[in-house]
């Protein structure tokens, strides 16, 4: 039997990674066995498969919906290379902010940029889905990421939500998801852009600055009020018990008497205090530094990193 080419091999091993994450997305699929992945649009797409189903447990007597996002720490605990993460990432934005392309993206089909030496292929922006990245308010170094089509999901239920309230104002929405969200792709913005983008759509009003803060897609930076971060809507209960989940996994562990458990046990508990999963938030806490692994003969060993 022939040699199959390494390009080829490499190819269909991506291939069957993104499969794997679309077609096993529960406690089925051992965490073990998918803790790292070959790069990180890989990554991304298998974790957004994997985010846990909270909705149905915990805001569906609130009617509110959170579309899947990914931690940057998670990234860096499901790549090898962490600069790695970072330069994909940054050449993702690179090519949207620098190259000012806004509002032609259908028009790209492949983009050649030279970073640091090396060319790195983007194919097709539009078809590969862009990403954004959030700064989340938890008053630790976290960034947010979510696929395009996701957050204009969640941006479009957001105007669905305000539609009955401000019916005089509510065009500001169509405005923001037309010519400032696919223009400005960094995680923050200033006020006279934010105001110029809009304007496209109409005459801007700080009625429509101060409704789209209310309807949670801007916050006001505290040591620059003429700076907004873009928001993920409704993500607030989900914060809390980010930061609630990490202490109580954390807690758990250090009560062990070598601080540390099997990840084929530890996988399978429940978290009290948080409605995001037990596997989302190891990717966490291991990629922020909180946690390592160990291989043993037994399997992967979760143990909690000395001060």
């Amino acid at each position: 039997m022939g040699k199959i080419p390494e390009s080829r091999g490499k190819k269909r091993e991506r291939e069957e990674e993104i499969e794997a994450g679309s077609r096993e997305t529960d406690a089925s699929l051992s965490f073990e066995n998918s803790l790292t992945f070959s790069d990180t649009l890989v990554a991304l797409r298998i974790m957004r498969a994997q985010f846990p189903d909270i909705e149905k447990e915990f805001f569906h007597h609130l009617q509110v919906s959170i579309q899947p996002f990914i931690l940057r720490s998670q990234l860096y605990s499901s790549v090898k290379d962490r600069t790695q993460v970072d330069r994909e990432l940054e050449v993702w934005f690179f090519a949207v902010e620098n190259l000012k392309i806004f509002l032609n993206l259908e028009l790209i089909t492949s983009l050649a940029i030279l970073i640091n030496g090396s060319f790195f292929f983007l194919q097709s922006l539009k078809k590969e889905k862009l990403l954004r990245v959030f700064k989340l308010n938890t008053g630790q170094d976290d960034h947010a990421i979510m696929f395009m089509d996701d957050y204009l999901n969640q941006v479009g239920l957001v105007m669905k939500r305000m539609e009955a309230k401000k019916q005089d104002a509510i065009a500001v929405f169509e405005w923001f998801k037309t010519y400032v969200i696919i223009s400005k792709l960094e995680p923050s913005i200033e006020h006279q852009e934010l105001c110029s983008l809009l304007s496209f759509g109409g005459k801007v009003k700080d009625e429509h600055i101060s409704l789209l803060i209310n309807a949670g897609l801007l916050t006001r930076q505290l040591i620059d009020s003429n700076m907004y971060w873009f928001a993920i809507p409704n993500i607030g209960s989900v914060l809390k018990g980010l930061s609630q989940g990490r202490k109580e996994l954390l807690s758990f562990l250090n009560r062990r008497k070598y601080k540390e458990m099997m990840l084929s046990s530890l996988e399978k508990k429940h978290l009290r205090m948080s409605p995001l999963d037990m596997r989302f938030h190891l990717r966490d806490l291991i990629g922020s530094g909180h946690l390592n692994t160990l291989h043993t003969p037994t399997g992967l060993v979760v143990r909690v990193c000395k001060d």
